[in-house]
């Protein structure tokens, strides 16, 4: 079996690249050192605080959580890896007003990506923002917007497009191994549980829930509406498939255009018809986005494609070998990518491999990279977080309306469809948490 061997992707790659993705940091004067402000605390954004303040050219001089009880420990992490004390807030808005700030960090859940993303593009910040873009499409849209008016670097946390394993299959890929493509595949199969039905509560104490709610509906404080589980309601988040589906249709997408470019075909653009069947079937609880989900995404063109979605978060069994993953057939071959590596195949014959992790350190070095460069981001929001974002936000608008959507790609509104237009936005932000106009 012929192995795909690092050293052979590493001679494709340009020096700088390789430079940002593997070369040693000094650890920068503070002159030079980028101030970030942390808006989230809790959850992932507790990983995303550890991985910015652990980099040698980051000082991060503010942190925000609507949760107070979560701000000292989050203090005495910055403390411990950064040497210094933040300022430490319950408002992002006040965050923003921290004035020597240059980059603001987002990990909070989608309901709150788009508005602080815009106001920190306005105020002359620039942004890494977590998956996916925004609640909707018309978040996503304002967001990309603002990025480009105000001429900032937005990083979604989409971190495949900075790892190595999955940089050295997209080269394998582009070097024509796989043939002509028409289909490809992204998958999430791994085993999550029910959340339950609890009863309504008070909210705890040191919690600003009208904050939390945002843009958000006022409705009672209910424990799975709130930190973990909110992702699986329609207000605040946009289910397993903008959750974990994101990463693996972004690696799809990503895939399935570089074997179209390797046959000397415009890059894959957006897919003009998505279609989605599925339900809350498995899990008798409160969650409201499915359990159950196949999503099918056709692209014009001579030949056409299909990428298709498929989500099964009851099933204690991986699909391909892999758990959550993406896989393109060719007439040549196929591959399969997974978080720890990928295989290629020509038969039953596995003919290449890398392997590697999903290192996060990689994705923020070279955010930090284009914020010092100006440079594109490799999760930039236009060109790559914003489209593979709106594949979930139309994913699951065709399952809500049931309907067969006719994407504009221009305008990314649906044809003929006033009932799945409606659904690119809220019905109406709640005030004074409005969507900001750019």
């Amino acid at each position: 079996m012929a192995v795909w061997r690092r050293r052979e992707f590493l001679k494709r790659m340009s020096a700088a690249a390789a430079a940002a993705a593997w070369g040693p940091v000094a650890k920068a004067d503070a002159s030079e050192r980028v101030q970030v402000g942390c808006i989230g605390v809790g959850g992932r954004a507790a990983a995303l605080l550890h991985s910015f303040a652990t980099h040698p050219q980051c000082d991060v001089a503010a942190i925000c959580d609507v949760d107070t009880r979560k701000l000292p420990a989050a203090i005495e992490t910055v403390k411990k890896l950064n040497g210094k004390t933040p300022v430490a807030v319950q408002d992002y808005r006040k965050l923003l007003d921290h004035r020597p700030l240059d980059v603001v960090v987002i990990g909070t859940p989608d309901h709150w990506h788009a508005i602080p993303t815009i106001l920190a593009c306005q105020s002359g910040r620039d942004v890494y923002v977590e998956k996916p873009d925004g609640h909707n499409i018309v978040e996503g849209q304002r967001m990309v917007a603002a990025q480009r008016k105000y001429g900032r670097v937005v990083q979604l946390g989409t971190q495949s497009r900075s790892n190595k394993h999955f940089l050295s299959a997209i080269d394998y890929i582009r070097q024509g191994h796989l043939g002509t493509c028409l289909v490809a595949k992204a998958w999430e199969s791994g085993l999550q549980g029910s959340i339950g039905r609890p009863p309504d509560s008070e909210p705890p104490p040191g919690v600003d829930y009208d904050l939390w709610l945002g843009p958000a509906p006022l409705r009672p404080f209910n424990v799975r509406r709130f930190h973990g589980s909110w992702r699986w309601f329609f207000d605040y988040g946009t289910g397993d498939l903008g959750n974990d589906g994101v990463h693996r249709l972004d690696v799809a997408r990503w895939a399935l255009s570089a074997a179209v470019e390797a046959q000397g075909q415009p890059p894959l653009g957006l897919p003009r018809v998505i279609t989605a069947h599925g339900g809350h079937w498995y899990f008798d609880d409160m969650q409201e986005w499915p359990d159950t989900l196949q999503v099918n995404y056709e692209y014009d063109g001579q030949p056409g494609r299909i990428l298709t979605y498929e989500m099964r978060v009851w099933n204690p069994y991986p699909y391909l070998g892999e758990p959550e993953g993406a896989a393109v057939f060719g007439d040549k071959g196929y591959i399969i990518i997974g978080n720890r590596g990928w295989r290629a195949y020509q038969g039953k014959e596995q003919v290449a491999q890398d392997t590697g992790s999903y290192d996060e350190s990689l994705h923020i070095a070279n955010f930090l990279d284009c914020v010092k460069t100006r440079r594109k981001p490799n999760a930039d929001l236009e060109t790559v977080g914003h489209p593979s974002s709106l594949l979930c936000h139309a994913g699951n608008i065709a399952w809500r309306t049931g309907h067969r959507l006719v994407l504009d790609p221009i305008t990314e509104t649906f044809a003929n469809d006033p009932a799945a237009n409606a659904l690119r936005t809220r019905p109406e932000y709640r005030p004074p948490y409005l969507l900001p106009d750019v």
